[in-house]
């Protein structure tokens, strides 16, 4: 698990390789990620928008950004947490993903960036 935190907000994230989706013999893996996003500090915060960087192990890479997480714009109450599930399809065996989800303070509409971790997706097998 990778995890980052920022003015208070834990972003943390699990992966999992997804064998139904994918066909290794044609260079096509899939991934999924599980993000929890947790609030421990005192204020309450919206979810506005996400930015992503991702990279495979061949040199193609991305850059994503959209409003909300899976359709959703979440407001997170302190002590509570959002969790969502998405993926990511690649080329190679191995990718690599971060970001940042900027999120507004309800109180005073201030904005922050908060971290999404560098987290590794890895096709298992490779490894032997």
């Amino acid at each position: 698990m990778e995890i980052a935190i920022t003015e208070g907000i834990k972003v943390s994230v699990l992966t999992e390789f997804q064998d139904f989706f994918s066909d290794p013999k044609n260079q096509q893996f899939a991934f999924s990620y599980t993000i929890k996003i947790e609030n421990n500090s005192e204020y309450t915060y919206k979810l506005i928008s996400r930015h992503w960087y991702i990279f495979d192990s061949i040199g193609v890479s991305h850059e994503v950004e959209g409003k909300g997480v899976v359709g959703r714009q979440p407001t997170i109450e302190p002590g509570d947490f959002h969790e969502y599930m998405s993926g990511c399809n690649f080329s190679s065996a191995i990718g690599q993903m971060h970001g940042y989800y900027t999120m507004q303070r309800i109180m005073d509409g201030k904005k922050i960036k908060v971290e999404i971790p560098k987290f590794l997706m890895v096709y298992k097998p490779i490894l032997n």
